[in-house]
């Protein structure tokens, strides 16, 4: 009877774990996305955001972290359309702001970019890194000395890579 009993549970076992993968779970995808991108597997990661939106398109943080993962992978142009789809659904997300500011920056987008980290800093004033990611925008705007503000009030507020930035642009 114990024989019969275990073989029951390791197919009922099996099954579960067969429709788990071919049913998996807006929960399922979106951890195993988080264990993917942790583990720098960044391409396989967005496999699972991407499945995880075909099955809820309007999931923020599997946007936000496809968004990332975007990043990443230096596909600047999909990281935006994520963040934009993130401040789409939630128009007070600081950091959607911040992240899409940054990729827009990597585009060289930098009024754009500009633009953000201002929205940014009107939700959170006192953000060190959107400041930080602000003055590399004032920066390539040709605005020197707005980038050396945001740069050292960055570092007030205790970022330790606005120190470095410091170190290595022209502020004074």
């Amino acid at each position: 009877m114990k024989i019969v009993y275990a073989i029951l549970t390791l197919l009922w076992i099996f099954d579960i774990k067969s429709f788990a993968q071919e049913n998996p779970t807006v929960d399922s995808l979106f951890n195993q996305g988080r264990i993917d991108y942790n583990n720098g597997r960044y391409e396989e990661a967005i496999i699972d955001f991407s499945s995880l939106l075909n099955l809820e398109a309007t999931h923020k943080n599997a946007l936000l972290q496809r968004g990332f993962c975007y990043s990443l992978t230096k596909e600047y142009k999909l990281a935006v359309e994520d963040f934009t789809k993130v401040i789409g659904l939630d128009p007070t997300h600081q950091f959607a702001y911040v992240s899409r500011g940054s990729a827009k920056n990597k585009l060289q987008e930098y009024q754009l970019a500009l633009d953000d980290f201002n929205k940014a800093l009107d939700l959170k004033p006192d953000d060190a890194e959107a400041l930080n990611n602000r003055g590399f925008a004032k920066k390539g705007l040709g605005d020197t000395k707005g980038a050396c503000e945001d740069w050292n009030k960055s570092k007030k507020l205790g970022n330790d890579e606005a120190k470095i930035i410091l170190k290595n642009n022209y502020c004074k």
